[in-house]
């Protein structure tokens, strides 16, 4: 029988279900409309709940990011409902293309894969302990742009504090004069 553990964030808005199975096999993926999702049946019927914004599948859990308006106690049932419905044949290999994690490595310059090896090494396993993660986008003239995924999308800490964090720990290990901007 599946098992959940259900975990608060620091965003408000946004749960962390982990799971005693995987959902996601490699990567993660963040879905923001059942459009992008129609392939992977979970997180289209997961995004079809009441006031779900987000779902974020990494390994063993899904982040789920609520508009702010619905009671967790009734998404909370709403979610693991979903869940069941689904997992027993959601397919934790999907492929997306939204999740270019591997082909996206692959392209970074040594600059940037540089640049992701830090936060591999620092920023992200906080991250995903709080159901989310942060995705290079671009590095040009010393600017490094981020996006922030799961739970850390639209979180206040996100924008602020880890943002602080990033850029300190980037202008120590990477360059002093490396600026950072979340989108």
């Amino acid at each position: 029988m599946l098992q959940f553990r259900i975990q608060s964030t620091p965003n408000p808005n946004a749960r962390k279900y982990v799971l005693s199975a995987t959902v996601k096999a490699e990567g993660k993926v963040s879905y923001s409309s059942a459009s992008e999702c129609s392939h992977v049946p979970m997180a289209s019927t997961l995004l079809g709940l009441p006031g779900v914004k987000q779902v974020h599948l990494f390994e063993n859990v899904v982040t789920i990011t609520q508009n702010g308006e619905i009671n967790w106690a009734e998404l909370d049932k709403s979610v693991q409902d979903a869940i069941l419905s689904e997992i027993d044949t959601h397919d934790i290999n999907f492929i997306d293309i939204l999740d270019r994690e591997p082909e996206r490595r692959a392209l970074l310059s040594e600059e940037g894969k540089r640049i992701e090896d830090i936060l591999d090494m620092t920023i992200r396993p906080g991250l995903q302990a709080d159901g989310g993660d942060v995705e290079v986008i671009e590095i040009h003239e010393n600017i490094v742009t981020l996006r922030y995924m799961g739970a850390c999308g639209g979180c206040p800490s996100s924008m602020e504090g880890t943002l602080e964090a990033i850029k300190a720990i980037l202008r120590d290990e990477y360059d002093p004069n490396v600026e950072v901007v979340a989108i």
